[in-house]
């Protein structure tokens, strides 16, 4: 039997969560905050791949702006490297980075940092299944089960079955409302939850097919840069040079193997203040509140306050947020906009 290869989890930090303005601020973005329970996304994150003896510890990718913050909540003592990019080039160099730090038949487990996961079991049942596929090189997403016709996701067409998953037939862009109803409906689609898994020189052999210029200065940026304790620093000038892209568009819609497990884990993005509140326990009246605020006749409506009183009357369909000074009211339907408003876009 074979021997069961390392898992090495990936924790991505990027991005500034502005669409859940005003209580993601650049200083102290969405990771970093106890938005679901009493943890952080980002301690959640690194929770649900300790403990396990198929997982190494985690490899942290971040800017230098939230150093401090990983490693406060990252727990003392706990083994970890932190990859320190000197600026943002999205994902796919992101990923790239922590491929090239770790031998080349053990395989990365790609998570953001920001996302919920309600049944950790389920998480890691995916995450072993994505393994094995990784292994026999397939380039694996994680294709999370829908519960609704999400608009703003993309999609993941299964194809012909695989030993623990299924080949994707087809990436899909975010559709519209009518075609998401009929991806619902159809049962062969599953959301992008932008988890991945990797055997790492596979990935490379990818990307230098598909990027070459971004492959080689990764590599050099690697083989340049230098260690501090256990941050990993990458050379500057050349990591700058690399035009960013997504690993999406650099190598998954470029692969031929590219492969989905299934995951029914209760996911989420929390990618606005209406997918939190989904995540969030409601009353009988789909609301939910965090501090103090009184709802009367009000549906569907979250109500959170880091201090001032909330009160509402005969409302529906609506994010109320106080936080540190700043108020923000939304309907549901327009959170996916939050991030536009000048105060989000300015914090």
């Amino acid at each position: 039997m074979d021997t069961p290869v390392t898992i090495h989890p990936v924790i991505l930090c990027g991005g500034s969560g502005t669409r859940l303005w005003p209580v993601s601020r650049k200083a102290k973005p969405k990771p970093f905050l106890p938005l679901i329970g009493e943890t952080t996304l980002f301690e959640q994150a690194v929770g649900r791949v300790a403990g396990h003896d198929r997982f190494a510890p985690p490899m942290v990718v971040a800017g230098a702006q939230h150093v401090d913050l990983i490693e406060a909540q990252i727990g003392a003592g706990r083994e970890h490297r932190l990859v320190v990019e000197p600026m943002g080039r999205n994902t796919a160099p992101a990923i790239a980075l922590a491929a090239a730090l770790i031998p080349d038949d053990e395989i990365l487990l790609v998570c953001p940092s920001d996302h919920h996961i309600a049944d950790e079991a389920a998480f890691r049942a995916a995450a072993l299944a994505a393994a094995e596929l990784a292994r026999d090189d397939w380039l694996v997403s994680f294709g999370i089960a829908p519960t609704h016709p999400e608009t703003g996701y993309g999609y993941l067409h299964r194809g012909e079955a695989l030993p623990g998953g299924y080949r994707i037939a087809q990436f899909v862009e975010k559709p519209d409302l009518e075609r998401a109803k009929a991806y619902l409906a159809s049962g062969e689609y599953s959301w992008n939850g932008g988890i991945f898994a990797f055997r790492a020189g596979a990935l490379l052999v990818e990307l230098a097919e598909h990027r070459p210029a971004m492959a080689q200065r990764v590599a050099q940026a690697v083989a340049g840069g230098r260690d501090e304790g256990s941050r990993f620093h990458p050379a500057a000038e050349i990591f700058a040079a690399i035009e960013g892209d997504s690993i999406d568009y650099a190598v998954m819609e470029n692969t031929a193997r590219a492969a989905m497990v299934p995951a029914d884990m209760g996911w989420s993005d929390i990618g606005n203040w209406a997918a939190l509140h989904d995540a969030l326990p409601r009353d009988d009246a789909g609301n939910s509140v965090r501090g103090t605020a009184d709802l009367a006749d009000c549906r569907n409506v979250m109500a959170s306050s880091d201090g001032p009183r909330i009160s509402a009357v005969g409302l529906d369909d609506v994010c109320i947020i106080v936080s540190d000074g700043e108020v923000l009211v939304t309907t549901r339907e327009g959170a996916q906009n939050v991030g536009k408003l000048p105060g989000a876009a300015n914090q």
